[in-house]
């Protein structure tokens, strides 16, 4: 749980904008997202090397 200690003369909007920022760094939002549904190994692993095929493939023809 992240907690915002809001200071003496500061904003609702610039709290927030901290406490949006703070769990952007956190990446609570990703780990939610990925929670959501269960994946399998495999598939971790066939997407991951999908990826990194595509990454090869797409840095390939720039140089």
């Amino acid at each position: 749980m992240l907690i915002i200690d809001v200071r003496s003369g500061e904003t609702i909007d610039k709290a927030l904008k901290r406490y949006k920022r703070k769990s952007i760094n956190t990446r609570i939002i990703r780990e939610v997202r990925t929670r959501r549904e269960f994946t399998k190994p495999s598939v971790k692993r066939r997407n991951e090397t999908l990826k990194a095929i595509y990454k090869e493939t797409k840095f390939r023809d720039v140089e």
